[in-house]
């Protein structure tokens, strides 16, 4: 038996993947399925190709076509195409161009006036880079979808349950103690996002984890002039890194807009985060809105927060040590890669695969 601990977009993508083979899996989670507590919550997160390295415009490329196989599977209508942009001083559009054309990604390398001319809702100084096969994903939908349908084929799901420890046994399988019954597995799949700091010693998971760095982050929704104009995603960088996208149903009924920084969050853990809004942020974000994106009116309709796990290198932790499998694809750009990181974990899980170098927990 598997046992995959945590049911966000990881654990729900892996429980899914490994039931869909026929394997046995228990779900454990400590919330309810698709609580709000963690990473993987809301409506809407950004699915892109545009990447300034070539591993992951190629790991884009795999997740879209699992993406489609999550999708016939279940039923349930996951991804929405948009288009996306990229653009700022700080962007390297043409050099973004240059890995996407190499890669044969669709895309068009547009002056500012351009861009411009098609998308009058924001304003540009410089090129702009724009990929027709960007869009959203429905974060929400999509763990609701996945744990259904592992359940389906078989997964068992304990919710409420929080895990406490692990003892490894003489015959090499994992006695996973839990503030409820403890459940013995062959194979321990941890998927627990900002808890994994915190619980990698209390499993005993003797290789080294990187330095994770759990921060809160906060998003802010801004209605749309005109309802009915299309919003791409986007991506810009220069004294300020944000991103936007449609907002889906988190900002209520009617359409907006989903505008945030990347980075400088507020280091956290994942037990004492606040909630409470950065008033910095929400001051930054509403003031580069009212310069940058005329189509939005600039006082926020909504926000929440969410939390990061952010390796030093942004890349992902993806590897096996021992009878655990260990899965952070983290950094704030995982989301996007779900079904293919369960994919991912699921073949390390089954033996079948070693960890990509740029994941392992020894590099």
């Amino acid at each position: 038996m598997i046992a995959v601990v945590g049911a966000g977009l990881m654990g729900a993508a892996t429980a899914w993947q490994l039931a869909r083979q026929g394997h046995e899996v228990t779900i454990v989670e400590a919330y309810d399925i698709g609580h709000k507590y963690g990473s993987s919550h809301g409506s809407s997160r950004i699915y892109r190709r545009a990447y300034a390295d070539p591993l992951y415009v190629r790991l884009t490329g795999e997740a879209r076509e699992l993406w489609q196989e999550l999708e016939h599977d279940t039923g349930a209508q996951l991804l929405c195409p948009t288009g996306g942009l990229d653009f700022g001083a700080g962007r390297d559009a043409e050099g973004i161009a240059g890995l996407l054309a190499a890669a044969a990604v669709p895309h068009e390398l547009l002056t500012a006036t351009e861009a411009t001319g098609r998308w009058p809702q924001f304003r540009f100084d410089g090129p702009v880079l724009h990929h027709p096969d960007a869009g959203t994903v429905d974060a929400d939908a999509t763990v609701a979808a996945a744990v259904r349908r592992a359940a389906e084929l078989g997964a068992r799901v304990r919710t409420g349950v929080r895990v406490t420890g692990a003892d490894i046994r003489e015959d090499g399988r994992v006695t996973l103690r839990t503030d409820g019954p403890s459940l013995v597995a062959d194979t321990v799949v941890v998927a627990s996002g900002a808890w994994l700091p915190q619980l990698a010693a209390p499993l005993g998971i003797s290789e080294p984890l990187p330095p994770l760095r759990v921060t809160q982050q906060q998003v802010f929704h801004f209605r749309r002039r005109d309802p009915s104009a299309n919003w791409p995603v986007f991506v810009h960088k220069d004294e300020l890194n944000l991103y936007g996208l449609p907002s889906g149903s988190d900002a209520g009924p009617l359409p907006a807009l989903k505008v945030a920084q990347h980075d400088e969050g507020t280091p956290t853990t994942a037990d004492t985060r606040t909630g409470t809004i950065d008033p910095a942020s929400r001051h930054k974000v509403t003031e580069w809105v009212a310069r940058t994106l005329p189509g939005l009116d600039p006082t926020p309709v909504a926000e929440a927060s969410c939390l990061y796990t952010t390796t030093p290198d942004e890349d992902f932790v993806l590897d096996r040590t021992g009878p655990f499998v260990v899965v952070s694809p983290c950094s704030g750009h995982g989301a996007k890669f779900t079904p293919l990181i369960g994919r991912m974990a699921a073949d390390l899980a089954l033996g079948r695969t070693e960890p990509h170098p740029r994941f392992a927990l020894s590099r």
